[in-house]
């Protein structure tokens, strides 16, 4: 079994491929993790896409990226990431990034990047409740590091759309937390949709629903680390003709909003048999 935390960081780990090809578009290649997991996970594509676009712009922080998943990612082939520059300035710069398989592109992505400058500062958020305490532990396959919450995804229980889980990475450079922050924030929000139906909970995925991210947004908003705690508090204002909805903060544990995020994902429950 594979350290999963040293495995992570080793597939933000980019290359240029073996069969060259640095010019326009930037190409670089990254491993995929190993996990027992029917596919590739998402949130290993947005890490990467990330760490792609901090790779061709190395002055500039990502603002924001914008990520479509046309097809599902096989785990046993390495992902090719072919970047392109739209525009670089002294500020601001736009890039196109596409990342392929041999079946074809498994994800496209448009992302945003600046020049952090001095400026006023505001923000409208509610107060950050104290980290729970080791109790509250949870376990996420697909996240390698502390995990805590108030809440329970696997109850079937009925509840309001909205989710809150603390994540506290082991030591990481700072140049690597908006990748592992965008990481994190692919996992939670389909189960946070299924929190008001009764009966089911994300355990079942592939028995009563079947699901899939279609796109995922995440905009970096100040610096912060992973290594300290964090707050991803989420809520679902919609599920709709097969689809669903959902939306988030990453706060840090003194209240200082740090990322938002949203995602489209599809939501298409089997039909119960027996019924009337």
């Amino acid at each position: 079994m594979p350290d999963l935390w040293k495995d992570l960081l080793g597939c933000l780990d980019l290359h240029a491929p073996r069969d060259g090809g640095a010019a326009a578009p930037a190409v670089f290649e990254g491993r995929n993790q190993a996990l027992s997991y029917h596919r590739l996970f998402g949130g290993q594509l947005l890490a990467q896409c990330v760490r792609a676009a901090s790779l061709v712009c190395p002055r500039k922080a990502v603002k924001s990226l914008h990520v479509l998943f046309p097809r599902p990612g096989d785990s046993a082939e390495p992902v090719r990431y072919e970047v392109e520059r739209h525009h670089e300035g002294r500020s601001f710069a736009t890039l196109a990034i596409t990342a392929r398989q041999r079946a074809g592109v498994i994800a496209t992505a448009s992302v945003s990047m600046h020049t952090p400058e001095e400026g006023p500062g505001r923000q409208s958020a509610a107060a950050v409740p104290a980290v729970p305490g080791p109790e509250r532990g949870v376990r996420f396959d697909l996240l390698p590091f502390e995990t805590r919450s108030a809440a329970d995804l696997d109850d079937p229980g009925a509840a309001a759309a909205e989710f809150e889980l603390w994540m506290r990475t082991p030591a990481a450079e700072p140049a690597l937390a908006p990748a592992l922050a965008a990481y994190a924030t692919d996992l939670t929000l389909i189960g946070t949709a299924l929190r008001p139906v009764d009966g089911v909970s994300q355990r079942d995925a592939g028995r009563a629903f079947t699901s899939g991210v279609t796109s995922h947004t995440v905009w970096f908003h100040r610096p912060f680390r992973t290594d300290a705690w964090l707050l991803l508090r989420q809520h679902s204002p919609v599920t709709a003709h097969g689809r669903c909805f959902g939306r988030g903060d990453v706060l840090t544990a003194d209240g200082s909003l740090a990322a938002s995020y949203a995602q489209e994902a599809l939501l298409r429950f089997t039909p119960r048999r027996g019924g009337r």
